[in-house]
């Protein structure tokens, strides 16, 4: 009797749209440089879309215990976000509601509840008005009371990520991300991984920059040399798949028979560990697999079908199924390849078995549109043995260049405010994309609907 090994959602790369697919007509591939440089576009970017979509705001891991809380900035906005004594995360607009002082700032744990330092008003972990100085004195009724909590904002988790949307009205999470996109992100177990680098720090360039730069991978030639052993820049190969308001890409993790030799490719793959730190895990069994098929001379002897990227998705698979975590839902190629995820309107992702990174880009307090915030988080799966040495606590850069990210990611922070530079010349009124670069002319369509005013993106 034999079985059929049910379909994986990331099986959809095997038949996903190329780039001769793809009808560019639909898209503009002139994006116009005012929505980089002028500041009226901060304001209506705020109202039309930053205070109506659902962004991520950190780990759920930051709060791991009932009172725990942190301070989440949007511009000139500011939210807190407490876990409750039944273990939910709720979030409310940081003011008290007497004279408005901001309550909370940074992070903390208050499981007594918050209490505004200006006149000792507190709330409970649900928001609501708690205690109040004097409050026979100031004759405040228990009616009065109840019409006196925090103003709540929706706050939900998946995959890990702390999601909020500043309307408390706003459409449930999962149908701002749409039942496709939450079943192929579901097999990776982004919730059971923890975060081993968490930096965020302010760049000299607009925030929709930093998202156009992780959206192609045309700029791997210029910017990220070192990739070129391991990432074949081969439009043809790249897959898409596009969604309302998201989409998802993917360039396959290979360079067999196409530029370098086998040694070359085994080369590259044991130097992943500079961009990829799960490699270096798997590493060990992929040495012994690669053993496996060296003559007696020493020299490599691949059979039809086998490449080092085959190599490495067998050691990938067996390393970390053997520590426990569940990767029955991802496909081979899932094991090295990694999937670039856009979620609108800030949250850019490479996830392959075992770990992602995650890049936020928001823009800065000030409004001005030449600067913003990058928020890069990495995940890993950790044994448990490894959870307390290797998970990362938050750091929030204050000197510029004072922190030195892995290799790509250095590359990509001195690259962008060298863009903006460009972007701020007048005589420059477009940008003109390629065809490698849709993922970028998709997003941007998007951006046009928010700041159209189209009212259906918000649901």
């Amino acid at each position: 009797m034999t079985t059929t090994q049910p379909a994986r959602p990331g099986e959809w790369f095997d038949t996903g749209m190329g780039l001769d697919d793809i009808d560019l007509a639909q898209y503009r591939m002139d994006i116009t440089t005012d929505r980089y440089t002028d500041p009226d576009y901060v304001q209506r970017e705020h109202s039309n879309i930053w205070l109506r979509v659902w962004q991520v705001a950190g780990r759920a891991s930051e709060l791991p215990e009932a009172g725990d809380w942190m301070e989440y900035r949007l511009l000139d906005q500011s939210f807190i976000l407490v876990r409750g004594k039944d273990g939910e995360i709720r979030g409310f607009v940081n003011a008290c509601r007497h004279r408005g002082n901001k309550l909370c700032v940074g992070k903390g744990n208050a499981k007594r509840g918050l209490l505004c330092q200006y006149h000792l008003w507190s709330y409970d972990l649900e928001g609501r008005l708690k205690g109040v100085l004097r409050e026979k004195e100031n004759v405040l009724t228990a009616l009065d009371k109840e019409g006196l909590g925090l103003f709540p904002i929706s706050v939900e988790c998946f995959g890990g990520f702390i999601f909020v949307n500043p309307d408390p009205d706003a459409a449930p999470l999962a149908e701002f991300l749409g039942a496709d996109v939450v079943e192929l992100l579901s097999p990776y177990h982004l919730d059971e991984m923890d975060t081993v680098l968490d930096v965020r720090e302010a760049l000299d360039c607009n925030w929709k920059v930093v998202m156009d730069a992780f959206e192609e991978g045309y700029h791997i030639s210029g910017i990220h040399p070192q990739l070129l052993q391991v990432i074949m820049i081969d439009p043809s190969t790249t897959r898409y798949r596009f969604f309302d308001k998201h989409s998802v890409s993917c360039a396959p993790f290979e360079v067999a028979g196409k530029k370098f030799g086998l040694e070359e490719q085994l080369e590259g793959i044991m130097s992943l560990p500079e961009t990829f730190p799960s490699v270096t895990a798997v590493l060990p069994r992929f040495q012994e697999l690669v053993a496996e098929y060296r003559d007696a001379a020493g020299d490599l002897v691949l059979p039809e079908g086998v490449t080092p990227r085959t190599l490495l998705q067998r050691a990938t698979r067996e390393t970390l199924t053997g520590m426990g975590f569940d990767v029955s839902g991802l496909t081979d190629a899932q094991m090295s390849d990694n999937h670039g995820w856009v979620l609108f309107p800030n949250f850019f992702m490479t996830v392959r078995a075992g770990e992602a990174t995650v890049i936020l880009a928001q823009p800065h307090e000030s409004g001005d549109p030449n600067r913003c915030y990058w928020h890069i988080i990495s995940v890993m799966w950790l044994p448990d043995e490894y959870k307390e040495a290797l998970r990362a606590p938050r750091i929030d850069v204050s000197e510029p260049g004072e922190y030195k990210y892995f290799t790509a990611l250095q590359q990509d922070y001195e690259q962008m405010p060298r863009q903006q530079l460009g972007l701020r010349n007048r005589t420059l009124e477009y940008m003109s994309l390629v065809k490698e670069e849709v993922v970028i002319a998709h997003y941007h369509s998007v951006v046009d609907r928010y700041l159209a005013g189209d009212r259906e993106m918000a649901q």
